[in-house]
């Protein structure tokens, strides 16, 4: 089991930058497969991006490629997520989630563990 903590939310201006991290309890934090996701008011959570087990692959949703990057320290248990260009269509509460499967198959459905969430709120 694996225990995971946001951090790094807040309040940005558009075009602005912002880096989350998720803080993973534990010693198998490499054996999982992580993604973020978000859920904006009256929306369902959707996936925004995934990175595999070692870090060589990562896969994003289309509306942010280009803007985020995800990454991970699998030696420091932190998976990451920088954010920039942001856009007020970009707030949400985030999550971060770890799977069991592998990240090219990372979805809602698929995470076996999640995050608190962090609310992250972009102004116009």
């Amino acid at each position: 089991q694996v225990q995971l903590v946001e951090s790094g939310g807040g309040l940005v201006q558009a075009g602005g930058s912002l880096r989350l991290s998720c803080a993973a309890s534990g010693r198998t934090f490499g054996v999982y497969s992580m993604g973020w996701f978000r859920q904006a008011p009256g929306k369902e959570r959707e996936f925004v991006a995934a990175i595999s087990r070692t870090g060589g692959s990562s896969y994003y949703t289309d509306s942010v490629k280009s803007r985020f990057i995800i990454s991970r320290d699998n030696a420091k248990n932190t998976l990451y997520l920088q954010m920039t260009s942001v856009k007020p269509e970009d707030t949400a509460i985030y999550y971060c989630a770890a799977g069991r499967g592998t990240a090219q198959a990372m979805g809602v459905s698929h995470a076996n563990y999640w995050g608190q969430g962090t609310q992250v709120t972009v102004s116009s």
